[in-house]
C-alpha cells in the first residue's frame, strides 16, 4: 500500500508542520521476522545490507546511524520483533525531523514490514524509491539469499 495525505494546519502552527505528509509502504521479505528485525536493529547486519558504517543502539532512547551518520536518529519505541518507531534525520535536510515506524508481521518464512514515514516530504516519489532502493531491496537481497 502506498499513500500520502496532507495534515490540516491547526491555528498557530508553522507552514512546515502544515506540509507534513505520510508515506506508507508494505515490504514482503522471504525471511523470518527475527532476521528482518535484526537487519534494522543490529549494526553489523545493517552494514551487510549496505548501510556501512552503521551504529545501532536498539533500545528506546538509543541512537542509530547509517552510512556514517548520513541517516541518523533516535529509537522512540521498540516492541521486539513487532514495532520500531524512530525520530529520523537525513542528509537532504539535516535539521528536519521525520518519524518512521516499522511494524512487523510474519512467520518462520515470510515477513511483511509496514513502513510509515512522516514529515515535511518534498518529493514523495523520490522518498518512496529511496526506501525501496536503499533499505528494503538490499535487505531482501541479503536475507533472501540465505
Amino acid at each position: 500500500m502506498i499513500g500520502a495525505g496532507i495534515l490540516v494546519k491547526p491555528a498557530g502552527t508553522s507552514d512546515r508542520i502544515a506540509n507534513m505528509k505520510s508515506i506508507q509502504q508494505d515490504f514482503v521479505i522471504a525471511a523470518p521476522v527475527s532476521e528482518v528485525w535484526k537487519a534494522l536493529t543490529h549494526g553489523p547486519t545493517a552494514e551487510q545490507w549496505g548501510a556501512a558504517p552503521a551504529q545501532v543502539e536498539a533500545r528506546e532512547g538509543g541512537q542509530y546511524s547509517y552510512w556514517g551518520g548520513d541517516i541518523h536518529g533516535t529509537f522512540t519505541k521498540i516492541i521486539p520483533e513487532k514495532l520500531i518507531e524512530q525520530d529520523w534525520y537525513g542528509h537532504d535536510n539535516p535539521t528536519w525531523k521525520y518519524t518512521v515506524s516499522f511494524a512487523f508481521d510474519g512467520n518462520d518464512t515470510t515477513t511483511t514490514v509496514h513502513m510509515e514515514f512522516s514529515g515535511n516530504i518534498l518529493d514523495e516519489q523520490k522518498d518512496i524509491a529511496d526506501w525501496r532502493d536503499y533499505y528494503f531491496d538490499p535487505i531482501k537481497k541479503l536475507l533472501e539469499k540465505q
